[in-house]
């Protein structure tokens, strides 16, 4: 097994040392393992698109918007 070295915020450190029981080096490749598994589903899912990142962003940018004005509106 090869070895990282992880830079955390201090106060995340001082949150860390909270629990010193926890196994640290596994909760990050658990999570390292959860992020690779949802950007292979992603990388799967966009393969045979035809939209540019342009057009993403875009639509991304309209979604967010009218969610907005959606949560606005009702309140």
């Amino acid at each position: 097994m090869v070895s990282i070295t992880l830079s955390v915020p201090e106060e995340l450190k001082k949150e860390m040392d909270c629990f010193p029981d926890m196994n640290w080096s596994a909760v990050a490749r658990e999570a390292i393992k959860k992020r690779i598994m949802m950007l292979e589903k992603f990388k799967a899912f966009t393969k045979d698109s035809e939209l540019t990142e342009e057009d993403a962003l875009r639509l991304g940018k309209e979604v967010s918007e009218k969610v907005m004005r959606r949560h606005k509106a009702a309140k």
